[in-house]
């Protein structure tokens, strides 16, 4: 749907858009002269908690997958009627402490008491730099590039479901212990990509890095498929290289949850030049960051295929995030 809502657009002929809208970007690059500003937006609707903080981090990653330094952010609140003065200005906090984080300065918005909502929504919008000739595309990839993969897969989501669907997997017999260490992965191992992306681009040659990809909605197998998509590649992944976590796996099992079609804001997708992977790989391990090569890049014609130890299969395909399926089926809803 994506896809055909975009080739609908009127094309705009203005010079200034180095990068502009189609599946798999999840940031744009405009060139107002003197430097490239890259731009991106996106809301937090259900993490209710820590939401201020959660929605700066899922910005500032995406400005940081095209190679360019989050500055400047804008957020727009939605509260529900009767909110009390505690929780906006609990909300303040958390996009201030974010902002400090990360050196990002905040800088306007939008904040309103929203009639038939029953919970607070927050929107975001990032402002970044990148230096012209230094931004990387989704869409750079090449065959026979190495495929890098950051942290483990589904950190996001295994937080939100260990804080949403609590009592579900008390009753599923998940400990609280595990339950614990799952919440904190926002922070533990965390959702920020940021030095990730600083550190692969830093460790090798310039150019070495060839595209980067953020897996959000419909997880890691999503964006592999965005990626190689974008790229007009096939690809090929080892299964056994990807890493998931113990809690993961275990409250996944419990809900009946696929990981790798599991919200995944925590890891980063780098490809980049099969001799300069190992040299990144070796850089972001320094820094105390979990990075192994997962795959490679192949020609288009060979699929998008992940090596098992029982032989080689299709790359799965989520038309719909895991989470969301989740939140449908307990809510009784329909959604797209």
């Amino acid at each position: 749907m994506l896809s055909r809502l975009l080739s609908g657009l009127d094309p705009v002929e203005d010079p200034s858009v180095v990068l502009g809208p189609r599946p798999g970007e999840d940031a744009a690059v405009i060139n107002p002269g003197g430097g490239y500003l890259v731009a991106k937006m996106d809301p937090i609707t259900f993490a209710t908690d820590r939401m201020g903080w959660y929605v700066l981090q899922v910005n500032a990653n995406d400005i940081a997958a095209t190679g360019g330094t989050p500055r400047w952010f804008m957020a727009t609140l939605f509260l529900p009627e009767g909110s009390p003065v505690s929780m906006v200005e609990e909300i303040f906090g958390q996009l201030q402490r974010a902002a400090i984080e990360l050196g990002v300065t905040l800088i306007g918005g939008h904040t309103e008491v929203t009639v038939g909502i029953t919970r607070p929504m927050i929107s975001g919008a990032m402002l970044g730099e990148v230096a012209p000739g230094r931004e990387i595309s989704t869409a750079g990839g090449q065959p026979g590039d190495a495929i890098i993969l950051t942290s483990g897969i589904a950190v996001e989501g295994t937080a939100i479901l260990a804080s949403e669907f609590r009592d579900e997997l008390i009753a599923a017999g998940v400990s609280e212990e595990v339950l614990e260490i799952a919440r904190q992965f926002l922070f533990d191992p965390g959702i920020s990509v940021v030095q990730d992306a600083r550190v692969a681009i830093e460790s090798g040659e310039y150019g070495a890095v060839h595209a980067m990809h953020d897996p959000t909605e419909g997880g890691v197998a999503t964006g592999l498929r965005e990626l190689a998509e974008a790229s007009g590649t096939g690809i090929l992944v080892d299964a056994s290289a990807v890493h998931v976590y113990p809690e993961s796996a275990r409250i996944c099992d419990a809900l009946g949850v696929d990981p790798w079609g599991l919200i995944a804001s925590g890891s980063l997708v780098i490809v980049a030049d099969a001799d300069a992977a190992g040299g990144m790989v070796a850089g972001l391990r320094a820094q105390g960051r979990r990075a192994e090569i997962i795959g490679a890049l192949t020609g288009l014609e060979e699929g998008m295929l992940v090596r098992e130890s029982g032989g080689t299969r299709e790359l799965p395909r989520f038309d719909r995030d895991e989470i969301a399926r989740l939140f449908s089926a307990r809510d009784g809803a329909d959604r797209i």
